[in-house]
């Protein structure tokens, strides 16, 4: 018998297996926190209360779709929740100064695709590593927002900024909202783009062999680009989702939502070191982050102590992640 054949006859470890399938960890955690706070809680399976849950992962499901196609390239933005903050304070800011809804809206995505240019651009050209460029953003969006909008948070009245915060029933019962609907597409076009287009394939190649993507004529700093572009649209569309889900412009709100972005990718399976994750994987690990948060609180458990389950989650993904790639080895 041939190595070949022992081979094509071995069964898959399981270090291979989450990395052939990494949706499938994060799907599992989902299921075992639903059984454990709806065994521990009384209200947490109402239809009111799954919606609800399903509503508070809107916003940080939205940025970690960007986050997912930056940490795709090997990348990181620590700045993503800023830079959505800064939109909703400059579409807030539009509408208080007599600005229509739809121009707001647009110069705060506008705004958000600036802001992903230039992060791309000193990424590629420059070739300053994507933690040191983000991390700088950081600190100067958080201060831009702040001083934008005089450290005072800003009503939104406007009936479009707030329109994806709208309720409707689903058959005559369960509680959706349009923003819902929203990123459910969201997430059905850029697995779409990611499974069935070649710019996603050019994606998935660069985060995992830079090298020998370039050599294959694909042009690496382009996709990188793009990508940076494509996830400042959706950090735009991000800020859209936040003042539907509180019609309020805070400079000092989301502060960890950057963290909760990277945590939901990580738990949905994608690598820090590129070239895997799925879009379906974040949607479960965002799912994963907005339970837990859900069932903790309504345990009583105080918001410090989430935090800290939260980025125990995030250590724990990232040791699974090491483990699985040396279990392939």
């Amino acid at each position: 018998m041939t190595t070949a054949t022992l081979k094509g006859n071995e069964r898959p470890t399981i270090g291979e297996f989450f990395l052939r399938a990494p949706a499938v960890g994060p799907t599992l955690a989902l299921l075992v926190a639903i059984v454990v706070f709806s065994l521990s809680t009384d209200t947490f399976l109402d239809l009111d209360n799954l919606s609800l849950v399903v509503q508070q992962s809107l916003v940080v499901g939205t940025l970690a779709l960007g986050q997912t196609l930056i940490i795709l390239t090997a990348g990181i933005d620590l700045a993503n929740a800023a830079a959505m903050v800064l939109a909703t304070l400059i579409m807030a800011k539009l509408v208080v100064g007599g600005v229509s809804g739809i121009w707001a809206l647009l110069l705060g995505i506008v705004a958000t695709v600036v802001i992903g240019m230039v992060t791309g651009s000193l990424v590629t050209r420059i070739k300053l590593p994507p933690f040191i460029v983000t991390l700088g953003l950081l600190t100067v969006l958080t201060a831009a927002a702040k001083l934008f909008a005089s450290g005072q948070a800003l009503p939104v009245a406007d009936s479009l900024l707030k329109w994806l915060g709208t309720r409707r029933y689903l058959f005559g019962g369960i509680p959706i909202t349009y923003g819902m609907t929203l990123a459910l597409l969201m997430y059905l076009g850029l697995w779409y783009a990611l499974t069935r287009t070649p710019w996603g394939k050019h994606v998935y190649a660069v985060g995992n062999a830079p090298e020998s993507a370039r050599l294959s004529g694909i042009k690496v700093n382009r996709t990188i680009l793009s990508v940076y572009i494509v996830a400042g649209v959706i950090v735009g569309i991000a800020a859209w989702q936040a003042l539907g889900r509180v019609p309020n412009a805070d400079p000092n709100a989301f502060q960890l939502g950057n963290l909760d972005s990277i945590t939901a990718v990580v738990l949905g399976g994608a690598s820090l070191f590129g070239g895997r994750g799925s879009v379906l994987g974040t949607m479960m690990g965002a799912l994963v982050v907005a339970v837990l948060r859900s069932g903790l609180t309504q345990l009583g458990v105080d918001a410090l102590y989430q935090d800290v389950a939260t980025g125990a989650l995030l250590i724990g993904a990232v040791c699974v992640d090491r483990f699985a790639r040396r279990q392939q080895s």
